[in-house]
């Protein structure tokens, strides 16, 4: 495990609020617990909540009053639906000694924001109930960065949104990151920024289109590239296996077909499948059956890699000194269709000499009541962020939290 530094992001220059000596202030602070809620409005998965803790418990322990801030899902417009109660109500488990409160509405009831206590956490309702939210609104942001002393980014999983309560408030704030900010990006850093070789680098999910710019600054690093899930059958394509009915994107076939030249240029092992699952997406009484690539007929859908591709995938993994993960291997909803994802997992957790990240939010639900996660290195809650940090090596987040440093000369 990497021993991080206390003194600002590494590589990056960014103070965290262990430079601040924070104490005895109020602080508003930029939380992701967009988590998924069951139909009875439970949290099933509160990673994002419990990630934040380490920053929680460091300013409350210095007698700081807390507002946390976050967004859930995408409403349009005020949606009960989506309101954070039911999170905050979850919340209130972890910290049984404080009053959890939500603010409905934090412009009609500044007062109440005003007279909060140390023994009190407030919440303030889904930031994106307000449209100000989406518009980099300057007299939004001024507002909600006037509801405290200090603004804290501890939301790397909404770091790339350039949206008001990310990129706004600092402005108008003086501004740190949080410890969970800090670990994302070092621990991110440290597996793509020289990293240990060799690199095995695991891509999957659905689409081509949204992870172009990640496979090439992936292929610049990896010296395995693994590809699997909904996305490799438009890579299959572009090798002219025929996919039958499985989902892919006709309009990048191209564009894999270069990535995979690319990627021969420069020498990097590519890994696609070899075999496949394939079944009915949506009719359990279609028996999943085992096939080779070129056995694919037209009625068939591809919805898991088969065993041999579990193999190859298994000894690439298992030479490797770093892995990244990103993306499952097939529809791993389905138990039928799961078996992809579940043996590169259980093939990282036995690597037990690599470094490890894995993230993205598909990924983060195959990991759901997996044993042994203790043994990846880092489990990123960033989906689109990490994406975006692997490719940049930055995030507009950060970029906001450093001119802000400059601006109140921090």
């Amino acid at each position: 495990m990497m021993n991080l530094q206390n003194t600002m992001i590494h590589g990056f220059k960014i103070k965290t609020i262990d430079d601040a000596h924070i104490k005895n202030k109020q602080v508003l602070i930029r939380v992701d617990y967009n988590v998924p809620l069951d139909k009875n409005h439970h949290v099933t998965n509160d990673l994002r909540i419990t990630e934040t803790f380490k920053t929680l418990k460091h300013l409350l322990n210095n007698g700081n009053r807390i507002i946390l801030l976050t967004h859930i899902g995408r409403p349009q417009g005020r949606d009960p639906k989506y309101s954070v109660k039911p999170v905050a109500h979850h919340f209130q488990t972890y910290f049984p000694k404080y009053k959890v409160i939500v603010i409905d509405d934090f412009e009609k009831d500044l007062e109440r924001i005003k007279k909060q206590t140390n023994e009190e956490i407030i919440f303030l309702e889904n930031i994106r109930f307000y449209q100000r939210e989406k518009t980099k609104n300057d007299d939004f942001a001024e507002k909600l960065a006037h509801l405290a002393d200090i603004y804290v980014n501890d939301a790397f999983a909404a770091s790339h949104r350039v949206q008001t309560s990310v990129v706004g408030v600092p402005r108008h704030a003086p501004s740190y990151a949080g410890l969970h900010m800090q670990r994302e990006v070092e621990m991110i850093s440290r597996a793509t920024s020289h990293p240990k070789e060799p690199v095995a680098s695991i891509i999957g999910g659905v689409k081509v289109s949204t992870k172009i710019a990640l496979i090439e600054k992936l292929l610049e690093i990896s010296n395995f590239l693994l590809i699997g899930g909904g996305l490799a059958n438009t890579f299959m394509a572009a090798q002219g296996f025929k996919i039958g009915k499985s989902i892919y994107e006709y309009e990048e076939v191209e564009k894999a077909r270069q990535l995979l030249y690319l990627g021969g240029s420069r020498g990097v092992t590519q890994i696609l499948p070899q075999d496949a699952v394939v079944g009915h997406p949506t009719n359990d009484r279609v028996k999943p059956e085992v096939v080779d690539i070129e056995e694919v007929e037209d009625d068939m859908y591809i919805l898991d890699i088969g065993p041999k591709t579990r193999k190859a995938f298994e000894e690439a993994i298992s030479a490797a000194k770093t892995i990244i993960w990103n993306g499952p291997m097939g529809m791993f909803e389905n138990p039928h269709y799961s078996k992809g994802s579940d043996h590169v997992y259980e093939a990282i957790v036995k690597n037990k000499e690599a470094t490890s990240v894995i993230g993205g939010g598909d990924t983060l639900a195959v990991l759901n009541g997996k044993k042994n996660t203790d043994q990846i290195t880092h489990i990123s809650t960033g989906g689109g962020a990490m994406l975006e940090f692997i490719e940049k090596g930055t995030l507009p987040g950060l970029e906001a939290l450093r001119h802000s440093q400059k601006k109140f000369k921090l």
